[in-house]
């Protein structure tokens, strides 16, 4: 007998057993607890660690399906050793999350969270909260994958003029320039990029002196991972940066962004980005349609789905 796992949040798994009636279909809250050794297809969501570690408890894991864009989470390399096929949907989320780096851009122009924190704190610092209009500032984005490419369309017709760092696998059209011209000439910086060893801790100490002359708007809407976000709280707490905003928090990031008593022009979200209806709802049929085209080839997954 094989098996569905669907971690919650991932996708609705009560819409895939009233589609796929005789598939056996579980849902977990995570992978902290022992998943069901029968596991042929797993549906996972951002945030979810699947290692070595972790898949050696998939002994009949086939497929692996993301609901979702990133996947550095997932060690792909373990996934080709064990002849598990990865499936993940990059563009569906992707304009919710450029709608995201608008409304951060636009907050942290306006100054709106530093007002907001200081009135939460007690205090009432209108003068504090002095803005720019987002139509005179230049912005750059850092990554042109899917969010990267769907920030700056968000972005475009409300900032100056828009950039994105050179890179060779960019596709054609977009109006590039070298890294350190994009910190020179930017005062939004819109950071997409994935978590790779060469991404990690990026934006940090060096990148921050680099483009504290622009005393710039930082907005990461990729991974959190590739900020030093310490670094960051700290330009953002002496002036090198203007305004910075965070979306992937994950519950573990939590601890780095408490414990501050000081108003700052700073907006966290957790990981939301993408956490629209519509979305959801695009996302969850493409995951019933992807399950019904595995479901259709495997006989065991099938024939063992009997409840």
């Amino acid at each position: 007998m094989s098996s569905v796992l669907v971690l919650r949040g991932a996708a609705d798994a009560r819409a895939i057993r009233r589609t796929l009636p005789d598939v056996l279909v579980h849902e977990l809250p995570d992978l902290n607890s022992p998943p069901p050794a029968d596991t042929a297809v797993l549906v996972l969501r951002s945030g979810v660690r699947l290692g070595e570690l972790e898949l050696d408890a998939f002994p009949r894991l086939r497929h692996v399906v993301r609901t979702g864009s990133g996947i550095d989470h997932i060690d792909v390399i373990a996934l080709r050793h064990r002849g598990i096929t990865l499936h993940r949907n990059a563009d569906a989320g992707a304009a919710a999350v450029g709608e995201w780096a608008l409304a951060a851009a636009l907050a942290l122009a306006r100054r709106i969270p530093l007002g907001q924190r200081a009135l939460i704190l007690g205090r009432h610092e209108k003068e504090a909260c002095m803005g720019v209009s987002l139509g005179t500032l230049a912005a750059g984005v850092w990554g042109a994958g899917p969010v990267g490419l769907a920030a700056g369309r968000a972005l475009a017709p409300h900032v100056a003029r828009m950039a994105y760092t050179a890179w060779p696998s960019n596709p054609p059209g977009l109006r590039e320039v070298s890294q350190a011209a994009l910190m020179e000439q930017s005062q939004v910086h819109v950071i997409a990029l994935p978590l790779r060893s060469t991404t990690a801790q990026l934006i940090g100490e060096d990148f921050l002196a680099r483009v504290a002359p622009q005393r710039p708007l930082l907005i990461c809407t990729g991974r959190l991972e590739t900020l030093d976000v310490a670094a960051c709280l700290r330009a953002l707490a002496d002036g090198r940066l203007s305004g910075l905003a965070l979306d992937p928090v994950e519950r573990e990031h939590v601890p780095l962004l408490t414990g501050s008593t000081t108003p700052l022009n700073l907006l966290a979200s957790p990981h939301i980005g993408a956490q629209r209806s519509d979305v959801r709802g695009a996302l969850d049929r493409w995951a019933i349609d992807l399950l019904r085209e595995i479901t259709a080839h495997d006989k065991t997954l099938v024939e063992g789905g009997h409840r």
